[in-house]
């Protein structure tokens, strides 16, 4: 029985005064590219996002997001992808595989740190399911996680497989929910409710013309900016702040310290970048690196104990890798063209980071714990955008 209890969870979610919406539902535009239609991961042709949400009880808030890269057999049409860490404090299992041969051949799964198993079983079931594969007997399954255990019961492993199929059974193209939902029901940002988040770019044609889409599961710190505002300092929250006042008490500069306990800057961030630009795996390592600097835009700062990965996907159509052909003949951009598809996926990971934000509502969950959404009013007036 699907698991996705939104009428329960509005006992647990509370409204906040400003009502929560896309960061350009309040006027803010970053970037300069234009968006696709949904602004979203799914504006690529043929990407499509399932999302599970489990909120149960007082203390169970977790949930997968799946994203299927294209929609024929996915392991017989094998993506040309990357990895990139920009710090390694996590889970994400299939990278190995996707390094040496530059290559994915499942759906990419985000779920909580100790529910990567199941992530795993779900898309092994799903991949030896599908018509083609009967013969197949090794299944590279891509599962990220970050660890919702501020306020989901983590070791209560509520993430089933099942959970995973029916995520990946129901993705679809079109807008896809943001904030509290799937694999970011349980997660923490910049102190504040973060979540699933999801932007796109496309290019101009004399660029190119090619879309990027961005989806984001954000659970991480740092001292949060907003389009170029430092809007975490100027709100008092921000990692770091206690030793901060501290010193600056001492040399008289404020009369008290204080610190919030969700401030911790550890964390974990998963980004998964897709195009449908001609790319092999080598220039697709390099678009990874670059969504990193879109993290950056939004004050992460990717700490010790913090897992940021992304995994970068091409699914031109051309350049569908068949292993039922002797060889394989891609056609891919030179070096020169890419500069344009940095700043799209530099620009389509921040807005995306920030609209998992900007979409979070007030959760409480394990331990009676509530983390409180972005005072998305207080924001707007410290932008200069407010009334």
């Amino acid at each position: 029985m699907k698991r996705i209890f939104l009428l329960i969870s509005l006992l647990f979610i509370s409204l906040t005064l400003f009502a929560q919406g896309r960061i350009r539902d309040f006027g803010i535009e970053p970037g300069i590219f234009r968006t696709g239609e949904h602004n979203a991961i799914t504006d690529v042709p043929g990407v499509k996002v399932g999302q599970v949400t489990i909120i149960e009880g007082d203390d169970i808030r977790t949930g997968v997001t799946a994203i299927i890269p294209h929609e024929g057999n996915l392991f017989r049409l094998k993506c040309p992808a990357a990895v990139y860490v920009g710090n390694g404090f996590g889970k994400l299992v299939g990278v190995t595989q996707i390094e040496e041969l530059g290559n994915t051949e499942s759906p990419i799964i985000l779920t909580n740190t100790l529910s990567v198993a199941q992530g795993i079983e779900g898309v092994i079931s799903y991949t030896l399911a599908q018509e083609g594969n009967e013969t197949v007997g090794s299944v590279n399954a891509v599962v990220g996680e970050t660890n919702d255990g501020g306020l989901n019961d983590i070791r209560g492993r509520h993430v089933t497989a099942e959970d995973v199929l029916e995520a990946i059974q129901i993705a679809s193209d079109g807008p896809v929910e943001e904030g509290c939902v799937g694999a970011g029901t349980g997660t923490i940002c910049f102190g504040f409710k973060g979540g699933i988040g999801t932007s796109s770019r496309i290019l101009p044609a004399s660029l190119g013309g090619y879309t990027v889409g961005v989806l984001v599961q954000s659970n991480y710190g740092g001292v949060l900016e907003i389009d170029g505002v430092p809007v975490g300092e100027m709100l008092g929250q921000y990692s770091f702040k206690k030793a901060v006042e501290e010193e600056r008490a001492s040399m008289g500069k404020m009369d008290k310290c204080t610190q919030d306990p969700n401030l911790n800057p550890d964390g974990s961030c998963m980004m998964v970048v897709i195009t449908d630009a001609p790319l092999d795996a080598r220039n697709l390592k390099r678009i990874a690196k670059r969504a990193m600097m879109g993290l950056a835009k939004t004050g992460g700062i990717a700490s010790n104990g913090s897992g940021d990965y992304v995994i970068a996907l091409s699914v031109c159509e051309e350049n569908l890798i068949s292993e039922s052909t002797p060889t394989y003949n891609p056609v891919l951009l030179h070096n020169d063209d890419m500069s344009a598809l940095f700043e799209a996926t530099i620009e389509a990971t921040a807005e995306a980071l920030w609209n998992s934000l900007f979409q979070a509502t007030d959760m409480t969950g394990k331990g009676g714990r509530t983390v409180k959404a972005l005072p998305i009013e207080k924001v707007l007036k410290l932008m200069g955008r407010g009334e």
